[in-house]
């Protein structure tokens, strides 16, 4: 939908504007869309106390609404961890999470009602489209998901995610050669006005984020490191490190090549984001115990440190020892 703003409506905000030439839509549906990256002025992305002036062209994207529910799907999960509360899934690089953005089967969601005979296996919290999701991954990372088996500990595993008392790690092969053997970036991440589908670190109005890492490996053009999430911000890893002029391996969408060249020699096409969330630690919703789950890294990831190292010219034993505790 397509509106030129005429001189009535100058200086009025945003969000009136398209509350009074959308009456079929709450303001709270029009405030998600805006969120999202759906509503834009002249191309740009816009807040919603942004005063719009005569002549400016204001575009709404509303998305088809998908049915209630997911139907499920006899797609194989890999379980690390299940009891009465809770489950621990590896995801495999290429499935998204749950529904939305187009994807409307193959998703996990998909599977766990699945595995789980249905939502009356699942918490609810998340309501019909995300039945048990209490945290996600990007669609192109692998690993470790926490999934809540009833509402109870749903609610008790997203207070502990708001409280920063889950710990998450994650692997990570970036494009280009990183300062010292430790850090932290301290950046705030917000959506990308410019491209509403990324996120960015280049604008003050962001949410705080906070990305530990350490040095795992160096190779010739690249760095290996581990990551420790005190945040979970969308795609923060992948924006941290890009705003660093080093992206993940395969992270096009980043910053990062479709191809990686090692010298003269060039790398097959990865076709997924060198990112693996490796480990997750949390207390357990019922008894307070605390559970550590690790998630092995893909093969295609080790196959393609390998080919990376042997062009490298980097001792084999080396790589082996930096991946000991991930495989």
């Amino acid at each position: 939908m397509k509106y030129i703003v005429n001189h009535e409506n100058a200086g009025e905000r945003l969000d009136r504007f398209l509350v009074s030439q959308l009456p079929a839509l709450s303001r709270s549906r029009i405030q998600s869309l805006m969120e999202e990256g759906r509503v834009q002025v002249n191309g740009l992305a816009r807040k919603a106390s942004h005063r719009i002036e005569p002549g400016e062209e204001v575009t709404v994207e509303v998305p088809e609404e998908l049915p209630p529910g997911v139907d499920a799907e006899p797609i194989p999960l890999e379980l690390l961890y299940e009891d009465a509360d809770v489950a621990v899934v590896n995801k495999p690089a290429g499935m998204i999470v749950h529904p939305g953005a187009g994807a409307d089967t193959g998703t996990m969601v998909a599977a766990l009602l699945h595995r789980f005979g249905g939502s009356g296996g699942l918490s609810t919290v998340g309501g019909p489209l995300r039945p048990g999701i209490v945290h996600r991954l990007d669609k192109d990372t692998s690993g470790v998901i926490v999934i809540a088996l009833n509402d109870e500990a749903h609610t008790k595993l997203t207070e502990d995610f708001r409280n920063r008392l889950v710990q998450k790690t994650y692997l990570a092969l970036l494009h280009g050669k990183m300062k010292g053997e430790k850090g932290v970036v301290d950046l705030p991440v917000a959506r990308d006005l410019r491209r509403p589908s990324r996120m960015t670190a280049r604008r003050r109005e962001g949410r705080a984020a906070r990305t530990d890492w350490r040095t795992r490996f160096r190779l010739e053009g690249f760095t290996l490191i581990e990551a420790d999430l005190h945040t979970g911000r969308t795609h923060q890893i992948r924006v941290h490190f890009s705003t660093l002029g080093c992206p993940v391996v395969g992270d096009t969408v980043y910053g990062a090549p479709s191809q990686e060249r090692v010298g003269t020699e060039l790398m097959p096409p990865l076709g997924r984001n060198f990112l693996h969330a490796a480990r997750i630690a949390f207390d357990h919703p019922r008894t307070g115990q605390r559970i550590e789950v690790r998630a092995p890294l893909p093969p295609e990831l080790v196959s393609y440190l390998s080919s990376v190292g042997r062009a490298s010219k980097a001792d084999p034993a080396l790589i082996d020892a930096a991946l000991r505790e991930f495989l």
